[in-house]
């Protein structure tokens, strides 16, 4: 890490300015692909707590909504993209919702 960005993020005194200085700007390349990671990592994180909420393994949720164990396990460790129609049904499965916010 070179000097400039290193002070850059010592000197941070929120959140918002650690990622400007670690990631770029909003709108830059390197931040958008740091954000969009950042969301596949929660999305995989919830899906994991529901599916332990809900008592059941892999396998047994791959069961009931018709999929892989294989696929389940992609998809909580974050190496594969899903499909929003696959969300939905493997969030049913668990028996919850899923609602989207645009902003």
């Amino acid at each position: 890490m070179d000097a400039k960005k290193k002070a850059a993020i010592m000197e941070s005194s929120s959140f918002e300015e650690l990622l400007n200085a670690e990631y770029g700007e909003r709108g830059t390349k390197t931040r958008e692909d740091f954000e969009t990671e950042d969301e596949t990592f929660c999305l995989a994180e919830c899906l994991k707590e529901q599916r332990r909420l809900a008592g059941l393994t892999q396998e047994q949720l791959a069961a009931k909504i018709g999929t892989k164990k294989s696929y389940i396990s992609k998809i909580e460790n974050g190496h594969v993209d899903v499909q929003l129609s696959t969300l939905f049904r493997i969030f049913a499965g668990l028996g919850k919702r899923v609602s989207l916010n645009v902003f």
